[in-house]
């Protein structure tokens, strides 16, 4: 590049979001920039009184196949794609009556939008793959010394600013505009490769292509990383449809962190497990307390009383809508956050007077959707799919003399959901539908038993306990019979599972396994 400015002499507009289109033709033609549509577009701007030269007329060729085929042609593509600064390439341009284009501003077809909406068929969603928009955007991007390229309508103002002033493009413009271009295009072949090999998938379960592309588009900037010399921002997934963290809406409260997302993710996917009311308080992406309630309120309450010390500063999540009588139990607690499918008035009133409480709505509830789960790691990125527990619930298997009763079954199905929400090595009390205790993120299983008991703000004598995998050895049942516990639900699966269960019948514990592990690291 020799940081020259290329006169703006002629610019191609074809636009599927026609916002600000009009304005910004008007703007170049106004400045002497002749103006080259295709099909709406060009329709659009005629209609407007803009002065417009269809692209028919530049190619000498008709639009075809449906506009499949409109600007797939040398006198569009050797327009943007011949380099000024050469002769050569000036010389055999002129020679086959090619004139050059100097501003292209596209936007594409809406793939995105058609394969999120339900009941868009495969075909419908085709039609929604754009090939020459995006083939005219990464000709003017390669081409940037020459040509400016803007795929974005927010960017028409600033450009058709430079254009009045300067009848050109800076440099520095021209640069920023192409890099957006490649970003554009390649998020949007990204979505496209997304689409079809989840349409590809065999049922029920994620296949992993030699090549991952992603699209994630930036949500929002957030107030800081995990620390606050860390910036961050969050950015969400286009193709997910169901109610999440990534894409509630804050209806109050100061900016969001790193960490805030985090700990709202944990939260609303725990209490999406449940179909009764259900409250989740969550510390650093652990619970320091669920349970099920005979309303929000009393879930919350049931939920405080396992921990009301770390339940300070902590996440609140519900699977109802909020009610004031809520609010009012939360108002003697410091809280970051709450999130919930909606809140009443009453309620959003009270919320009012804590203004710097973020309070967030989805809308509704959906269990957690399958597909991939992606953690970064130096280097590269782990990906899997992600863990949903079961559809049903899990298979409980006595291999104890003693079987569980209904009421220990009851507690033990609870115990078992929410431990798939605890990090590894994961250990949870509960009696009835909550928690007493949570043990988490200990290196060792037998120190998580210990920890949980020695938390437990209520007596953990007569609770159930939950392991998230099996025990290796008879020390976490002996601590666990130490605090009380009448019966204990794991996935079983350790070679010493016979000394495991020898030690329950010692302590009369019922005993049942699942089949199933679930880390969570």
């Amino acid at each position: 590049m020799t940081g020259a400015r290329p006169r703006i002499g002629r610019a191609l507009l074809s636009v599927f979001d026609k916002t600000g289109i009009v304005a910004f033709a008007r703007g170049l033609s106004e400045g002497g920039v002749e103006i080259i549509s295709t099909g709406g577009t060009a329709r659009a701007l005629s209609e407007a009184g803009v002065a417009v030269r269809e692209v028919a007329d530049l190619t000498g060729f008709p639009e075809m196949l449906d506009g499949r085929v409109k600007t797939l042609h040398p006198r569009v593509h050797g327009g943007l794609l011949a380099v000024r600064s050469n002769p050569d390439h000036m010389r055999q341009i002129r020679e086959q009556g090619i004139e050059p284009i100097d501003l292209v501003a596209v936007n594409l077809y809406p793939f995105e939008e058609t394969a999120r909406r339900g009941g868009a068929d495969l075909d419908e969603v085709i039609e929604m793959i754009d090939i020459g928009g995006p083939a005219m955007i990464r000709s003017a991007s390669k081409n940037f010394a020459g040509v400016a390229v803007v795929v974005d309508p927010r960017d028409y103002e600033r450009v058709l600013a430079e254009v009045s002033s300067t009848g050109s493009v800076s440099e520095a413009t021209r640069l920023e505009l192409a890099a957006r271009a490649f970003a554009h295009t390649a998020a949007y072949d990204a979505l496209i490769a997304d689409y079809l090999s989840r349409r590809a998938e065999p049922a029920g379960r994620s296949s992993f292509p030699d090549v991952l592309p992603l699209a994630f588009t930036k949500a929002l900037d957030l107030r800081y990383g995990e620390n606050p010399h860390q910036a961050a921002a969050l950015y969400a997934d286009p193709l997910e449809r169901i109610p999440s963290a990534a894409g509630a809406r804050q209806l109050q409260g100061k900016e969001l962190s790193f960490n805030n997302i985090l700990d709202l993710d944990a939260a609303w996917t725990l209490v999406c497990d449940f179909t009764e009311p259900a409250c989740a308080i969550i510390k650093h992406t652990n619970p320091a307390g669920a349970a099920l309630g005979s309303s929000v309120a009393d879930a919350y309450r049931r939920a405080l009383a396992a921990d009301p010390v770390s339940a300070f500063g902590g996440i609140v999540a519900f699977n109802r809508q909020v009610d004031a009588e809520a609010v009012r139990e939360m108002s003697s607690l410091f809280l970051e956050a709450v999130i919930a499918p909606g809140f009443s008035v009453e309620a959003l009133e009270v919320l009012k007077a804590r203004k710097n409480l973020r309070v967030m709505e989805t809308g509704s509830t959906a269990r957690i959707a399958a597909g991939r789960d992606y953690k970064r790691v130096a280097g590269g990125l782990l990906v899997q799919e992600r863990d949903r527990g079961s559809e049903e619930p899990a298979p409980l298997r006595a291999v104890t003399r003693r079987g569980p009763t209904p009421a220990e079954l009851e507690a033990l199905a609870f115990a078992w959901t929410v431990v798939r929400h605890v990090k590894s090595n994961a250990i949870v009390y509960a009696r009835g539908t909550a928690t007493v205790a949570v043990g988490a993120g200990q290196m060792s299983r037998v120190d998580s038993v210990k920890l949980g008991a020695a938390k437990a703000s209520l007596p953990p004598r007569g609770c159930v306990l939950a392991s998230d995998a099996f025990f290796p050895f008879r020390d976490g049942v002996d601590e666990a019979a130490r605090a009380g516990v009448t019966a204990i639900v794991q996935p079983g699966g350790s070679v010493k599972d016979p000394e495991v269960i020898a030690a329950a019948d010692e302590h009369g514990i019922a005993m049942v396994f699942t089949g199933r592990r679930h880390f969570r690291h």
